[in-house]
């Protein structure tokens, strides 16, 4: 049986993961491919050896920088062969590989232009083979044992714990007792280059570079005729594995690979055009995971062979968006943005477009497995295999749903409300009627009984109609109060129940207290930190499914205690690439499931999922990078101690798995800084900035979809006290606060006495202030006494005088009038007056008249007592009467006292007497 190549086109394929130059930092071409105990890859590559620790790759250049050919992981070494040197890397205590020589133990140089090409583990052995040399080097006494041939030796191969190599125009050779021995040179592959050799039983089976399979059968050689031998004669062979299952992995120079049965027929095949990233495979790996590792021509690929998930690329976008899918009558019906595509469910034939069904398909319905009805954006299409056949032509079909109790007819939601769509006598499909009453978009609805409808419209709520018995009208509309507009929402029935989904939950229809109620457990499936959709998906195998950012999530009803179960499939919304709130699955058969994408449709086994729980995160690199110095990693597997400096601290770790559809993320802490673990992120690195001094502990853990890795990377380091806290210092500055507290105990001290005496100061100073006060009283009221004597002298003076006037004036002159005015005159001239006023005066202002004396020891007591009343500040007409003599008499009395007294003419008398 032939196969071409186009017939392979519409087939699922297992999840390649590709990585390109850019990605892993090195050359286009990749020549063999190895994996160390800890799953790390290592490939030889043109610009030198790749690591890849499962986030991150690394390259180390050769010593030479020349192009590796050849890399073999035995143990904890990484053998690799490049040009005119062999040797092997080891993993340092920082987490870096280090290079060690081996081709300069030899006795004697390697030929001139040699090149490793190829390495294997045999035994204490290990072997590089050249062009023309076979090296066989002893681990344990490291001593070297060389086979030369005069031809090129192809390529060297274990098989059965024995060495064979393959040298053109001699046949094919076998180590025996260190020698080489011809042992087929059979003219059918004498002349052939064998590219890979296999054991099948007790036979071994020949892959040559462009005649396919020879069989080695009771020491006779025969081609093993197979289905494949055409597509493998008419193509280029490179490099070829035999699978863990059996199954043959055959690389090609301008045709991808291939992947056929130990039987030798297809299952798939793998080109740039389906998924490879390049046609030309120049190596072929299988790992511990049982993924195959491609070294490409220009890059690396990384296909998960046992993946219970299988993908259909649509490459050349001819099919577009899946938005639904459904299998009937033994063909599987796709529904996209272009169009309806089918294709048979067991075949690999290409899918085929459905005639006049270009644009948007929104549902398919089977229709008791008679009819398949396709909702489109033009109205509604019968389908029949390749003919779509228009039954209504009003535009945009969301959806069909079943009537109860009226089996020939549906419920069919439209962009403008509801109509009914009924199969006549006949047996064909028509319009019935369009249901009044109510004309917005009714994308998701469900029927509750044969009159009530359920509707979710994601940008104006929930609605409830109540259709008359004829289903020709919505008597009554209610909006649920209770909801707000919920964007990529969904409403469906599950299990008999009406589910209506959005981001705050999943709510159930209550039918006894017609309302929705909040179902607490199946609302666990909607997490508001992953809500990417609300939309839900029965299906008929009893599973409810939904969708979130970093799951697909489904719900099944656990039959012996009744409650739902809920399970997680962990594929990232970002791999699918899909609409939000267009997500759709559908079940295929048994338990095989097809969930529509962005770029086709990805099926998996639901039986066959499974998730491991032994992943294992690593620690690869702790860095220090000082301000000013050039990083450096420290020793991984101690502790550190640190000198306090500004910089930075990055941790870096992985692990390695590589199955596409496995989301990985990772969560850390440092106790001693932060103690809570960080948030879950899809980085594997971490940095820390200018951490003080003490103690810290570094921890770091991976989520593998939904398990937590097995062990937890750990990194105790402590952070040195800075110079100023050294013990030293600390003793200093001990012994600079004894001082300071003497120095600062003797300030105070002398501030507090000086304070104390101070005070003394102050309370002597108050006590002379109020003694003053009391003086000032004192002379206040002595200047008091002073005025008052004052006036009543003047007041006295007056009135005498003034009687004196009126008895001059009235009253004739006789003796009797004569003895009162001479009485008047003794009163007004009374001594006893002005002793009283002296003695006043000397309690305020004792010294004057004796400085005034003192000066002026002439003058008389008149001049004393008018000196005194100008001291007092009196004016002329104010001293006239306490001297009994007019006012001029008092300006000549004070003109002689000037005289006396010799002041200049432009002198004040009185300013003088007061300043005395």
């Amino acid at each position: 049986m032939l196969l071409t190549l186009s017939s392979l086109y519409g087939q699922e394929l297992p999840p390649i993961e590709k990585f390109t130059p850019g990605e892993y930092g090195g050359d286009n071409q990749n020549w063999m491919i190895s994996q160390q105990g800890n799953k790390y890859v290592y490939v030889a590559n043109n610009r030198g050896l790749l690591e890849f620790d499962g986030a991150k790759w690394k390259v180390y250049p050769t010593p030479n920088n020349t192009i590796i050919r050849a890399v073999k992981v035995i143990d904890n070494r990484i053998y690799a062969g490049f040009y005119m040197e062999f040797g092997y890397w080891l993993k340092s205590n920082t987490g870096e590989l280090e290079y060690y020589s081996l081709s300069g133990k030899l006795n004697k140089k390697m030929t001139k232009d040699k090149q490793i090409w190829n390495i294997l583990s045999y035994g204490d052995w290990v072997i590089f083979q050249s062009y023309k040399e076979i090296y066989f080097y002893n681990t344990i006494d490291e001593t070297f044992k060389i086979i030369n041939s005069n031809r090129v030796i192809y390529k060297v191969f274990k098989i059965k714990n024995s060495i064979y190599y393959n040298v053109p125009g001699e046949g094919i050779y076998k180590i025996e007792a260190g020698q080489p021995k011809l042992i087929i040179n059979d003219n059918k592959l004498k002349s052939k280059r064998v590219i890979s050799i296999f054991e099948v039983g007790d036979n071994l089976l020949f892959l040559t570079r462009e005649s396919g399979f020879y069989k080695l059968e009771n020491n006779t050689i025969t081609s093993w005729e197979l289905p494949v031998n055409d597509f493998l004669k008419k193509n280029t062979l490179y490099s070829g594995i035999q699978l863990s299952d059996g199954n043959f992995m055959i690389g090609t120079i301008s045709n991808g690979v291939i992947n056929l049965t130990p039987e030798g027929k297809i299952n798939y095949h793998i080109t740039q055009k389906n998924g490879l990233s390049n046609n030309t495979v120049l190596s072929l790996f299988e790992d511990h995971a049982k993924n195959v590792w491609v070294g490409l021509d220009n890059g690396i690929n990384c296909i998960n062979v046992t993946s219970p998930i299988q993908v259909f690329y649509d490459y050349d976008g001819r099919i577009g968006t899946v938005y639904v899918s459904k299998v009937f009558k033994d063909y599987l019906y796709l529904g996209t943005n272009q169009g309806l595509f089918y294709k048979e469910i067991e075949g690999n034939d290409s899918f085929k477009f459905v005639e006049g069904t270009g644009g948007q398909v929104w549902c398919l319905y089977n229709y008791n497995g008679e009819d398949l009805l396709c909702g489109h954006h033009l109205g509604t299409y019968l389908i029949e295999k390749d003919k779509a056949t228009l039954i209504d032509d009003n535009l945009g079909t969301w959806a069909f749903k079943p009537i109860p109790d009226q089996p020939a007819r549906l419920l069919k939601g439209n962009y403008d409300g509801l109509s009914i769509l009924q199969k006549n006598k006949k047996g064909n499909w028509e319009v019935k009627n369009k249901i009044e009453g109510f004309n917005s978009s009714t994308r998701y609805f469900e029927i509750n009984n044969t009159n009530q409808v359920h509707i979710s419209h994601e940008y104006k709520g929930v609605f409830k109609l109540q259709l008359d018995d004829s289903l020709t009208k919505a008597i009554k509309v209610e909006k649920d109060p209770d909801f707000s507009v919920g964007k990529n929402s969904s409403l469906v029935k599950y299990e008999n129940n009406i589910l209506y989904a959005y981001k705050e939950g999943i709510f159930m229809y209550d039918n006894y207290e017609n309302s929705f109620k909040r179902d607490t457990l199946l609302s666990t499936v909607i997490n508001k930190n992953e809500y990417t959709s609300g939309k839900l998906v029965p299906d008929k195998k009893g599973r409810l499914w939904a969708f979130s950012e970093e799951n697909i999530i489904y719900v099944t009803n656990d039959d012996l205690n009744n409650k739902y179960k809920i399970n997680k499939i962990p594929i990232n919304s970002g791999l699918i690439r899909g609409i939000l709130g267009f997500e759709n699955i559908s079940h295929i058969k048994d338990e095989m499931y097809l969930l529509g994408t962005a770029y086709g449709y990805i099926t998996f086994n639901l039986s066959k999922i499974e998730y491991k729980g032994d992943y294992t995160i690593h620690l690869n690199s702790v860095t220090l990078k000082n301000i000013g110095e050039k990083p450096y990693n420290l020793n991984i597997h101690e502790e550190a101690k640190l000198e306090n400096t500004k910089g930075a601290l990055a941790f870096s770790y992985s692990v390695p798995e590589y199955s596409k559809y496995l989301d990985i993320k990772y969560q850390y802490q440092l106790e001693g800084h932060v103690d809570k673990w960080s948030e879950w992120t899809h980085e594997n690195e971490t940095k820390f900035e200018n951490l003080s001094f003490g103690s810290y502990n570094f921890k770091a853990r991976a989520k593998i979809g939904d398990k937590i890795s097995q062990n937890t990377i750990s990194y105790n380091f402590e952070i040195e006290r800075p110079w100023y806290f050294s013990n030293l210092a600390i003793s200093i500055y001990a012994l600079l606060l004894l001082l300071n507290g003497f120095v600062i105990h003797k300030t105070y001290r002398k501030h507090y006495d000086k304070k104390l005496k101070n005070k003394q100061i102050e309370s002597e100073k108050l006590i002379m202030e109020l003694k003053n006060e009391q003086l000032n009283k004192d002379i206040e009221n002595k200047n008091r006494e002073l005025a008052i004597s004052k006036m009543s002298i003047i007041k006295k003076n007056e009135l005498l005088n003034s009687i004196k006037k009126e008895l001059n004036k009235k009253v004739e002159s006789s003796k009797n009038v004569d003895s009162v005015l001479k009485l008047i005159d003794q009163n007004l001239n009374n001594t006893k007056d002005w002793e009283v006023f002296v003695k006043a005066f000397n309690n305020t202002d004792k010294q004057f008249i004796d400085k005034l004396k003192t000066l002026y020891p002439d003058l008389t007591p008149s001049d004393i007592r008018l000196c005194v009343y100008l001291r007092l500040n009196l004016s002329s007409k104010e001293i006239a009467p306490l001297l009994n003599i007019s006012v001029k008499s008092v300006e000549t009395r004070r003109y002689r006292l000037r005289k006396k007294m010799s002041l200049p003419h432009e002198e004040s008398l009185a300013n003088y007497i007061l300043n005395i």
